[in-house]
């Protein structure tokens, strides 16, 4: 029981992070301001999925492009720093443009892996491959829809507007809970 109290008290200083970053985000000019890259990594193995050391969910893994950093250049970076794979860059999913909490463009993209070896880091200290037709329960709720996007197969990239409300907060904050009660489970 200690080892259950314990994560969720942990929980504590990611909470206040996250809800300092979500209510005064970096350029408070509003939804897309912040540019992220992610990607739909896949391979023979499936699809990979990640857990970030803040909060517990598992995501697509990704992150913020550098100055002068192509967008495809900075997700081969960030997957290579989170993961310890190499990808190749297939073809955009599309954007997601969040408004609400933690306002956001999400530029997605689909990938296949293609060397190096899975390693956990400090960014993404859990990874795993999952069958796209198997996809954890626990996956946060504004990563399905790209997901499902990028698995689907599209011809075109989309452009999609989502608002991460009290709805989204509520389902993120149920997820991290019931990862840490599970012990990453």
């Amino acid at each position: 029981m200690a080892g259950r109290l314990g994560r969720l008290l942990a929980a504590l200083p990611a909470y206040a992070h996250t809800a300092l970053e979500g209510l005064a985000p970096r350029g408070l000019g509003g939804a897309g301001t912040v540019r992220v890259v992610q990607g739909v990594v896949r391979s023979e193995r499936g699809v990979l999925l990640c857990v970030r050391r803040e909060l517990r969910g598992w995501e697509l893994p990704g992150g913020e492009p550098r100055p002068g950093e192509s967008d495809e250049e900075a997700l081969r970076r960030e997957v290579r720093e989170e993961t310890g794979l190499e990808i190749a860059v297939e073809g955009a999913v599309g954007d997601y443009v969040r408004s609400g909490f933690r306002a956001h463009c999400a530029r997605v993209f689909r990938c296949r892996a293609v060397g190096g070896a899975l390693r956990a880091s400090r960014e993404a200290p859990r990874l795993a491959w999952f069958e796209p037709e198997r996809l954890p329960a626990t996956i946060f709720p504004w990563f399905r829809v790209p997901l499902e996007d990028a698995l689907r197969g599209l011809a075109e990239p989309v452009a999609r507007r989502e608002h991460l409300g009290v709805a989204a907060v509520w389902d993120g904050l149920r997820i991290d809970l019931r990862m840490r009660w599970r012990g990453d489970q």
